[in-house]
């Protein structure tokens, strides 16, 4: 019987601008496309997980506009529970602008509009979703108070915690990292917070990861895109090796993961069993444009051959 998943987390509209190369700074380049979608890391996360078959609420705040709108339209459309989020009035829903060069590499300015109402008073109010949830899973798009009573709260109640640390902000207190059973920095994230030098080899990883054992997260899993994924813990180093693809947007490659390994473990599958599963759906995610437009329906992950 499949569990039941709580997203807290951020929902946005998307603005995707494709092009040849980033601009560096002082430098005027000529776009090619222009998409509008719907975002956010927590909507993404989210979307993964109804895309994919779970069972998912998300709580988070949109404002009381039609991007607001068509972002719970669409949430609605793949089975997410959506009773539960804040309407904003007079604040406009978060906005993500994102720049994707010729390679698929991308570059996202967030302003973050209605996501700052996500409150510490909004989520007390919405008690029983936290009660009903098995496993809850947060980023960190929403303010950083949200967050810390969130993990907080869901530990009280002897809730999986899922913590994806992006963006990466100066420092995560040892309050949160004590109570987080799954960690998925990617590599940027895991060098800024573990405050390492330099990136270079496995063994750096490895350091970085270990950092984060030392403060009390029980499982590190870094996401190291076309290099594949390092799970890190207590038991074991293991290294899990990328399906090959071309990518053209990895926009929510990182989202697409995180919510097919929660939904993986929801499942009953081993943490390497959802490892696997969530490999193969990032794989997917990534030969499409655009963020949850990118995500795959469950058949397709189950076609993706070991």
């Amino acid at each position: 019987m499949k569990k039941n998943i709580l997203v807290i987390g951020s929902l946005n509209a998307d603005i995707s601008i494709s092009m040849e190369k980033m601009p560096i700074i002082g430098e005027t380049v000529f776009g090619e496309t222009i998409k509008y979608s719907n975002g956010g890391k927590g909507a993404n996360q989210a979307c993964a997980i109804g895309k994919l078959g779970g069972n998912i609420e998300i709580l988070g705040c949109v404002g009381n506009d039609e991007l607001g709108k068509k972002q719970i339209s669409n949430l609605v459309k793949y089975n997410i529970k959506t009773d539960n989020l804040k309407i904003q009035e007079g604040i406009p829903t978060g906005t993500a602008i994102i720049y994707v060069d010729k390679n698929g590499k991308n570059s996202i300015v967030v302003i973050p509009g209605a996501n700052n109402f996500c409150d510490i008073n909004y989520l007390r109010k919405n008690e029983e979703s936290f009660i009903k949830s098995d496993y809850l899973v947060l980023q960190l798009e929403i303010p950083m108070e949200t967050v810390e009573y969130s993990i907080k709260r869901g530990k009280e109640l002897g809730k999986t915690i899922i913590l994806n640390p992006a963006p990466a902000p100066e420092n995560i207190s040892e309050e949160i990292l004590k109570n987080i059973d799954y960690f998925t920095p990617n590599e940027t994230e895991l060098k800024h917070l573990a405050k390492l030098e330099k990136i270079d080899c496995i063994e750096d990883i490895e350091k970085g990861a270990k950092y984060f054992l030392d403060k009390g997260v029980k499982n590190v899993m870094v996401t190291l895109g076309e290099n594949g994924v390092l799970l890190v813990n207590k038991e074991e180093i293991k290294h899990f090796p990328a399906y090959k693809v071309k990518a053209i947007d990895t926009t929510a490659a990182g989202d697409c993961f995180n919510g097919a390994f929660v939904l993986g473990l929801s499942e009953g599958k081993s943490v390497e069993e959802s490892i696997v599963f969530a490999s193969k759906a990032s794989s997917i995610a990534v030969t499409r444009k655009g963020a949850q437009d990118s995500i795959p329906l469950r058949e397709e992950v189950e076609k993706v051959k070991d």
